[in-house]
């Protein structure tokens, strides 16, 4: 199977700043910045019996790395409003299991605008949360709140392919 159909007039890598994250059946506003997607598998090592001059390799458990997504911060309540579902802070209780999860969407853009992939990342929750940054008086920045997102699997979603024919600038 083809790993994805090759467009003979793109030679370039996609960009890393053309994106947006959706959750809810809805892009969030003002996204900047998302960690990288990553997995790990532990590798298990073991000796067959009679067959002590080498090892075996397999393949153990495997974990997902949280990522951090980040927004200017602004009176839209996204990050917050998931964050705080975690814990109920007004009865100081776990709320309810089925609540605090989301699934998210990646999706990447090339420089047409046009998305060309997509990444669905299941059973997230808020791990961290940034309400407010250092406030520096002398300070020439903006405000950016963040979230770490911890996710159990991630997958690409095969029915977002490159843009083919015309529309395509690559």
């Amino acid at each position: 199977m083809a790993r994805m159909n090759a467009q003979s007039n793109r030679f370039d890598p996609y960009r890393t700043f053309r994106f947006k994250v959706k959750w809810d059946g809805q892009y969030v506003a003002g996204v900047t910045k998302i960690g990288a997607l990553k997995r790990t598998t532990e590798m298990v090592e073991f000796r067959e019996a009679g067959e002590n001059i080498t090892s075996r390799k397999l393949p153990g458990k495997t974990s997902y790395t949280g990522i951090t997504c980040e927004a200017g911060l602004t009176y839209d309540t996204a990050f917050f409003d998931w964050a705080n579902l975690v814990n109920d802070f007004a009865t100081h209780s776990v709320t309810s299991l089925t609540d605090f999860r989301k699934n998210i969407t990646i999706d990447l853009f090339n420089e047409a605008g046009i998305a060309v992939m997509s990444y669905n990342l299941y059973r997230c929750w808020v791990s961290e949360f940034q309400a407010l940054p250092d406030l520096d008086a002398g300070a020439n920045a903006v405000a950016i709140t963040s979230i770490k997102i911890e996710y159990e699997w991630f997958e690409l979603d095969p029915s977002v392919t490159e843009a083919v024919g015309p529309a395509h600038i690559g």
